[in-house]
């Protein structure tokens, strides 16, 4: 029925194949959301995954766990950075060396709103989304930039969202951070063209989260009639989108923003 959340279907959470195994992917902000989702589904696929979280250790012990017990190749190890500060991310990186080698994935999917308009936004607000979403992309991208031009396949997908195509009332913060990573994956794709390696980025719309079912019912409504498909994202669409990013499959594509919106901007 048209506007019904449809949810995966059972006979496959668990693939008949593990495309991912042997890869190694860290995910920011993986600890809740379609982080969290991402991060299960390349685990489900068998890579090994690092599940990086600043502050949420318990629910990033979640993710690892739900990992680690199920019947597949993935393994996962939670680790702990604040993206925003470069210090914290070397010694993530750091830490990822150490205990697993190069990795062959990062996902920057790290991002915080701070919603007023802009007569009400102070300097604060503003910087405090744009470090998280657009510095921490770049913090990450390069303190790993090298383990992409070593590593076959290197991938970097960088989480947008449609906010940063079209703008929205009391988000200029999070639509000019988002918009930011379009211009910024389009530049990465170039300078990492010679080593074989991809980036891309991927802008969801609104996608069933807590984030999302915190807004009120009747403006969920008026949302939800803005959108062709009449009904909002699940983590598993993004989360599958990312999967295949991440894999060998993927190689040819490169410097692409992705929209994944249910044809919000059409």
């Amino acid at each position: 029925m048209r506007g019904e959340q449809r949810e995966r279907p059972a006979e496959l959470d668990l693939p008949a194949r593990q495309p991912l195994a042997g890869r190694t992917c860290l995910v920011t902000g993986a600890s809740r959301g379609i982080g969290r989702g991402i991060a299960s589904e390349l685990g489900r696929h068998g890579a090994t995954v690092i599940v990086n979280y600043r502050s949420s250790e318990a629910a990033a012990h979640e993710v690892v766990d739900a990992i680690t017990e199920a019947d597949t190749e993935g393994m996962a190890h939670p680790v702990q950075a604040d993206v925003t500060d470069r210090n914290e991310v070397n010694a993530l990186r750091e830490t990822v060396q150490d205990s697993v080698g190069p990795i062959n994935v990062l996902v920057n999917n790290a991002g915080i709103t701070c919603d007023r308009t802009l007569a009400n936004m102070d300097h604060d607000d503003w910087h405090r989304v744009i470090d998280v979403s657009l510095h921490g992309a770049f913090n990450c991208t390069k303190a790993f930039y090298d383990d992409f031009t070593s590593v076959e396949d290197g991938r970097v997908i960088n989480i947008s969202s449609v906010i940063g195509k079209q703008g929205n009332v009391g988000q200029a913060n999070y639509a000019a951070a988002k918009s930011g990573l379009f211009g910024f994956t389009r530049s990465l794709a170039l300078e990492l063209a010679d080593a074989g390696a991809t980036a891309n980025c991927i802008a969801p719309g609104f996608t069933v989260t807590e984030m999302v079912e915190a807004i009120p019912d009747e403006i969920q409504d008026e949302i939800r009639a803005d959108i062709p498909l009449d009904r909002f994202a699940n983590v598993s669409e993004i989360a599958g989108l990312v999967r295949y990013l991440s894999s060998e499959e993927s190689g040819y594509i490169t410097g692409e923003v992705i929209d994944i919106n249910g044809g919000l901007d059409l």
